[in-house]
């Protein structure tokens, strides 16, 4: 009897830390008192100078080629494939951009298989694909028939794994489609605020630790049509240099200044801030009317953790806003799943503005903002995608619903927690055995994003071909979408994958690493971003 008490003793005072994260004594399971109250290890090592110079030399060659290759279309020699101008358009303002064209027909068309993959089966840590070929070098394709069965999924974004089609998960959101429908055909404001809406905003609310929240039907609308109800002209907006797209489209609808300091260096943030309050507004000198500094969570292309804890400091020094995009790291970083915020072990008051989405962890779609009343109330009346865009389908909120009471202990397990620590393990197992291995890999040792440097251009395509061979599933990215001398592949962690899946693709990339020359690790940490004093940075009481 009195083991059974101390159980349910126990049993309830875990659910009430899951419950509670931001109790003033413990914050992350550490006591709050220094800047940093854990290690924060990132890695941007830089490859050899031989490695830089055979990467230009492919683009140069590839380049050269294409050119070639034009010349003889334009001489009828080679059939062009490719969607050309009517004649009689010809002397119109063209759509596109020629050189943009160019690299689309010669450069992208060639390794464009290795995107748009069609899945056949829910996304889970392994998915079925369905076999494509192509005839005409890359500008269709052609199915075989053929069904690729279980293939280790390591680029999409189930951190939690929660996009999982099992039986009692689904029944939950089965039942709210029997009550409700699909669709509901109307805005929030007019006639489609439901009752699991509300719900769902409480609950959200409670989770992070904030008065209240704020949910919208798509994530990167989230960014881009809510940045510009909050700033405008007279506004000052800093920018991290590797923010994502959403969040510089509504930068740049918002109307505001905007000016974008080197990622992730408070040096280099701290600067922009001093010399916004010397100057003021260009011209006019006017101070501004707000400062607005936008940094994301968890970089999604380079892994790296924002170093919350000195741009707080900043933030309060200097009486900007700060504008903090979860997308990535809800659900992937803290102990209990709650981000960034509580992976500093720090108070989400001190984040003006809390923006996540539902598409990642959390295995649905949709975006949130979260914060102070005030900001929530004023962004409901003033926010275009709230204003005007349809309201979220009640079958993907009690999916949300689900996976945070999952999180908080709320369904009576400690299936959430474990999932979150589990996903920690396999991130730093993964990234040590890659380190181990010889490859190089960007950003933070705790980061579920992890981008393995390729370089060559040539190396792009190869690379996803061989993986997929191997029935491994990847995600490359290259120039434009990053820097030319860094194309890579981008791997994504998650709790689902077994320690059997995790080795299957360490050995093969081991295997392809060698045959494919692709381990330039000389083992030596980079100093990007640059190093500075940290004791300069001290959090206000």
């Amino acid at each position: 009897s009195r083991a059974a008490t101390e159980t349910a003793s126990l049993h309830a005072i875990a659910v009430w830390m899951l419950r509670n994260p931001y109790n003033r004594w413990m914050r992350n399971g550490i006591a709050n008192g220094g800047l940093y109250k854990r290690p924060f290890n990132e890695s941007f090592e830089q490859a050899p100078m031989y490695v830089a110079v055979f990467t230009y030399v492919g683009f140069a060659v590839g380049t050269i080629f294409g050119y070639m290759r034009d010349c003889i279309r334009t001489f009828g020699l080679e059939k062009c494939h490719h969607s050309a101008e009517r004649e009689e358009q010809k002397d119109f303002v063209p759509l596109y951009q020629d050189f943009e064209n160019f690299y689309t027909r010669n450069l992208y068309t060639r390794i464009r298989d290795n995107w748009n993959r069609p899945i056949c089966s829910a996304p889970g840590p392994q998915f079925d694909l369905m076999e494509r070929v192509s005839d005409d070098r890359n500008m269709t394709f052609r199915f075989t028939g053929r069904i690729i069965k279980n293939v280790i999924n390591i680029g999409s974004y189930n951190y939690l794994g929660f996009a999982e089609t099992e039986h009692n998960a689904m029944k939950r959101v089965g039942n709210e489609l029997q009550k409700y429908g699909l669709g509901i055909c109307s805005t929030r404001q007019e006639m489609g605020n439901l009752d699991k809406h509300v719900e769902l905003e409480n609950l959200l609310a409670e989770f992070l630790g904030v008065e209240a929240a704020l949910v919208f039907g798509m994530g990167f609308a989230t960014n881009s049509m809510n940045i510009p109800a909050l700033v405008g002209k007279g506004c000052l907006i800093l920018s991290d240099e590797l923010n994502h797209t959403s969040l510089i489209l509504g930068a740049r609808l918002s109307g505001a200044t905007i000016r974008v300091f080197k990622h992730n260096n408070v040096q280099s943030l701290e600067k922009l801030l001093r010399d916004a309050i010397v100057h003021g507004q260009p011209r006019s000198r006017r101070a501004w009317k707000k400062i607005l500094i936008l940094v994301e969570g968890i970089y999604s292309m380079e892994g790296s953790i924002v170093r919350l804890p000195e741009i707080v400091a900043l933030k309060k020094r200097y009486k900007a806003y700060l504008y903090l995009d979860e997308e990535h790291s809800i659900g992937a970083v803290g102990r209990t799943g709650r981000g960034v915020v509580e992976y500093f072990g720090m108070d989400p008051d001190d984040i003006d503005v809390l923006m996540g989405t539902f598409t990642k962890s959390f295995g649905a779609v949709g975006g949130y903002i979260a914060g102070k009343k005030e900001l929530v109330d004023y962004l409901r009346s003033h926010s275009h995608s709230a204003t005007y865009a349809n309201s979220v389908s009640p079958a993907v909120v009690e999916q949300i619903i689900r996976t945070i009471q999952c999180l908080m202990g709320l369904d009576g397990t400690t299936e959430g927690i474990q999932r979150v620590q589990q996903l920690e393990e396999n991130t730093r197992y993964f990234r040590k055995r890659l380190h181990e291995l010889g490859f190089i890999i960007y950003g933070n040792d705790d980061s579920p994003v992890v981008p393995l440097l390729l370089y060559m251009p040539g190396k792009l395509g190869a690379f996803a071909r061989r993986m997929l061979e191997k029935k491994i599933g990847v995600v490359v990215v290259g120039f434009p979408a990053t820097p030319i001398m860094e194309s890579r592949a981008r791997f994504c962690v998650s709790a689902a994958h077994t320690r059997e899946m995790l080795d299957t693709v360490l050995n093969a990339l081991d295997e392809l690493g060698d045959v494919m020359n692709l381990k330039y690790s000389r083992n030596s940490r980079s100093s990007r971003p640059e190093l500075y004093d940290e004791a300069s940075f001290e959090l206000e009481d």
